[in-house]
């Protein structure tokens, strides 16, 4: 009898093909639907960044120009030296007359960034000459339906909207 009780006993410890088989077929569903979420968690995360640092170098250009009583602008530079007439995605600088008060680097690789303005200026009150708004959107692989827009008044205020127009071309 005890013979007979140790051999079920042995038999019982393990997984059957089949179980394991089911166990596996089911882990790949779960992932199958938990990556697409993941990807644009990420990619709300990228399109967030971006767009605050266009937001925070929009707030230091106003502040530097109400400090240095001088107009001091926020363009987008290649180079990081001078301002250029390449796109905002190539990074951005905040100039004061030759002197350059920060650098921001590209935005992430297979993103835009589109504006209506070419340079903003702000002039020794802070307010800004003119109003400006700037789309931060994912370009390549693909197009997403998720982009930022940053929007500088004529008052110099900065803020960023989320929209899911994906117009981003």
């Amino acid at each position: 009898m005890a013979v007979a009780t140790l051999q079920s006993t042995a038999r019982g410890r393990g997984f059957t093909l089949v179980e394991l088989m089911v166990t596996i077929a089911v882990a790949a569903i779960l992932l199958t639907i938990a990556v697409p979420s993941l990807t644009d968690t990420t990619l709300s995360g990228k399109l967030r960044a971006s767009a605050n640092d266009l937001v925070t170098s929009a707030a230091l250009a106003r502040s530097e120009a109400i400090k240095r009583n001088a107009v001091t602008s926020l363009c987008p530079s290649s180079d990081g030296a001078s301002c250029g007439s390449g796109g905002w995605e190539q990074g951005w600088i905040v100039i004061t007359g030759s002197t350059v008060i920060q650098t921001e680097k590209a935005a992430p690789q297979g993103f835009k960034v589109t504006s209506t303005v070419s340079r903003i200026d702000f002039q020794p009150s802070g307010v800004g000459s003119t109003q400006a708004t700037l789309t931060v959107c994912r370009a390549s692989p693909y197009a997403g339906n998720q982009e930022r827009v940053v929007t500088v008044s004529a008052t110099g205020r900065s803020y960023v909207t989320k929209t899911a127009t994906g117009s981003c071309s």
